[in-house]
């Protein structure tokens, strides 16, 4: 589904995020996912009429208070942010006009797309809305090819720095492991946010968990 260049159909918005990239971060996820990955713990997000349209404006600015109170970078992920490659390019591009008024140059940009590398090359639209990502984490979610990458859900996706910021920003966490997923949980007045890239197992291990603790879901993001 795509939508105007001034307006990203959104699923959600949250801050800060501390599991999907350096430091702390604001984390948007848009709505739409053609590639449904088996296993994807964001199922919700797959639907193109869900979510909601905000203005790339609006974005800009919950960006510009992130980097007044400190934060280190932007994560988007999804759904499929290259599903809607002319509003990905206007977020990118606003987000990087304000860090440069903000004189917070140093806080990255980091995408997350199912696509595969040479999906992106081959789509000037891809390349082009990706032009101001300082990092991109590419590839299919494959859930028989478990990882203990750092950030990354199967062991077949990439992390490529794109820019002088994301070689130091990221540079060393390319074959980074990770001994324990980190999971974070926000909570809203209407559901219980995971952030963060899950190992198999462990989403039904902390529902068994919540449920002893008398919290249950009516409904959940990774199953049908």
């Amino acid at each position: 589904m795509e939508v105007t260049a001034q307006t990203l159909r959104v699923s959600d918005v949250l801050a800060p995020v501390t599991t999907l990239g350096p430091g702390r971060r604001l984390g948007v996820w848009v709505q739409g996912c053609p590639l449904t990955c088996a296993g994807c713990m964001s199922r919700h997000t797959w639907d193109p009429r869900g979510g909601r349209d905000v203005d790339v404006e609006r974005l800009a600015a919950l960006w510009r208070r992130g980097l007044a109170d400190g934060y280190d970078g932007l994560t988007v992920s999804g759904g499929e942010p290259l599903e809607q490659p002319r509003a990905l390019a206007a977020l990118l591009d606003a987000v990087d006009r304000v860090r440069h008024e903000a004189g917070r140059t140093d806080a990255d940009v980091l995408v997350y797309t199912g696509w595969e590398d040479a999906e992106i090359a081959a789509s000037p639209r891809a390349a082009a809305a990706l032009a101001r990502a300082d990092a991109v984490i590419t590839g299919r979610y494959r859930a028989g090819e478990p990882t203990r990458l750092v950030w990354r859900g199967s062991a077949n996706q990439r992390l490529i720095p794109r820019t002088p910021l994301g070689h130091r920003r990221y540079g060393p966490h390319l074959r980074r492991l990770t001994d324990r997923p980190e999971l974070q949980i926000r909570v809203t007045d209407t559901a219980v946010h995971i952030i963060g890239v899950p190992r198999t197992g462990d989403l039904s291990a902390l529902e068994r968990d919540l449920a002893t603790r008398g919290v249950t879901f009516q409904e959940n993001s990774w199953r049908p």
